[in-house]
């Protein structure tokens, strides 16, 4: 698709940008499959179906076609429903096509601060863990958070997630390494080949929620598998999310170049969020282009994919020890877009009396879009049917692989949302 190559200057002139918005959103409008999943669409058909406009895109106001870029918060979900997605001739890639006319504003006029400091989740999260507990003090104060809300546009009623002084990288440095881990559940006919990941940890994990991260390495080590955790930086979506792709593409090359060399001792990249994991396999052979990004994209998989496959091989072990009940499982719009199913439910479903319902509505806080002033109330409005899903079920225990669809839930609901590898690390009897 060459309006989405980042190496050919068309990428990022603003006139050919606005042409081709106007090519897509004239499809889009002959379709309208994808009116139901975002405000985007709403507000595209919209404003297209006014008397002035009727249908004609080429009389749609720049403004107009502006508001739906800034709508878009990239939950990814319209790829799968379009039907003219590559190879089809009209190449429609919408969610690509919304992160280029942002890209290109942000080359011609500057990224703003707000997306500046939003997409620095390494700074944020090294200050916010080397501050902790008094970071997530001031974060309860209405006057820090009416500060924070002026300057960053992050919204004054948007709970934020808790930092904590020890990191997951510098647990799984200082920790002392099991003298072994126990075998699957069920031995196979022959020896297997030794089980080696690479962690991908991500930023939320390594400063927020430690405690996944924990969860995650006892789990692949119950199951046999060797954890490595090598230099690794943010993946680059939060960047993204403002058009920052140049800073984006700085974090990415770092992770390439340490992710490859991982996959070349015989590991695959596992990881334990579904943003990340996206962007792994398949942002990064985009926006870096090199054979090492193919590399690591060929060789990501997702925490509980990876989980399902040993399954699937007979090498998860299937000896639970403690009973988890009940469970409502959220599914992340960026597992959903991965196309791999509900692992995260079917591995669930694997412990003794764990009944799974499984919601698929949209959190609406993908990235950093939920959590700007501008965006907070309607991500909220958006949310409601996940809410009432997750009130209606009832269940004790509420699971998503997200971290932000897990705030968002918490937020809607009152209902603490763990990632699911602490459910069944609960159930292995390894949760803390």
């Amino acid at each position: 698709m060459a309006s989405l190559d980042l190496t050919k200057p068309e990428f990022w002139d603003l006139g050919s940008v606005d042409k081709e918005l106007r090519r897509i959103y004239d499809i889009c409008s002959g379709c309208r499959r994808c009116l139901p999943l975002c405000p985007s669409f709403k507000v595209l058909f919209d404003r297209l179906d006014v008397d002035a406009v009727d249908g004609d895109v080429e009389k749609l106001p720049r403004g107009d076609a502006k508001e739906v870029v800034d709508l878009c918060y990239q939950c990814k979900l319209c790829y799968n429903h379009c039907p003219y997605t590559p190879p089809h001739r009209w190449e429609v890639d919408f969610p690509r096509l919304m992160l280029r006319a942002r890209a290109a504003e942000a080359r011609q006029h500057g990224v703003r601060f707000q997306d500046r400091a939003l997409g620095n989740t390494d700074l944020v999260g090294k200050l916010g863990s080397l501050a902790a507990p008094l970071a997530n003090w001031l974060n309860e104060l209405t006057v820090h958070r009416a500060f924070v809300q002026a300057v960053a546009g992050i919204h004054r009623n948007r709970n934020l997630p808790k930092f904590h002084r020890q990191t997951f990288t510098a647990w799984f440095k200082s920790r002392q390494r099991s003298a072994g881990a126990s075998g699957a559940g069920v031995a196979p006919a022959r020896v297997p080949a030794p089980l080696k990941i690479a962690l991908f940890a991500t930023c939320t994990v390594d400063y927020n929620d430690p405690a996944t991260g924990r969860a995650a390495v006892r789990v692949l080590e119950r199951n046999g598998v060797d954890v490595s955790l090598p230099p690794q930086r943010c993946c680059g979506m939060p960047y993204l999310d403002g058009g920052a792709v140049d800073q984006a593409k700085a974090l990415i090359k770092e992770n390439v170049r340490s992710l490859a060399t991982a996959v070349r001792e015989g590991r695959e990249i596992v990881v334990p969020g579904p943003t990340c994991s996206y962007m792994l396999k398949q942002e990064y052979p985009w926006l870096d282009g090199s054979e090492d990004a193919k590399l690591v994209a060929a060789n990501t998989r997702d925490l509980f994919e990876y989980l399902a496959r040993l399954h699937a091989e007979g090498r998860l072990d299937t000896r639970f020890t403690k009973r988890v009940g009940a469970v409502t499982y959220h599914v992340p719009c960026h597992l959903r877009a991965q196309n791999i199913g509900v692992k995260s439910a079917e591995v669930l479903r694997l412990i003794p009396g764990c009944s799974v319902n499984v919601v698929e509505k949209c959190s609406a806080v993908d990235g950093t879009w939920g959590l700007k002033t501008q965006y907070f109330e309607l991500s909220l409005k958006l949310a409601k049917p996940l809410f009432d899903a997750v009130t209606a079920a009832d269940a004790p225990v509420t699971a998503t692989d997200c971290p932000l669809a897990a705030l968002q839930i918490e937020q809607g609901t009152g209902r603490h949302a763990k990632h699911p590898v602490r459910v069944l690390a609960e159930a292995y009897g390894l949760e803390e």
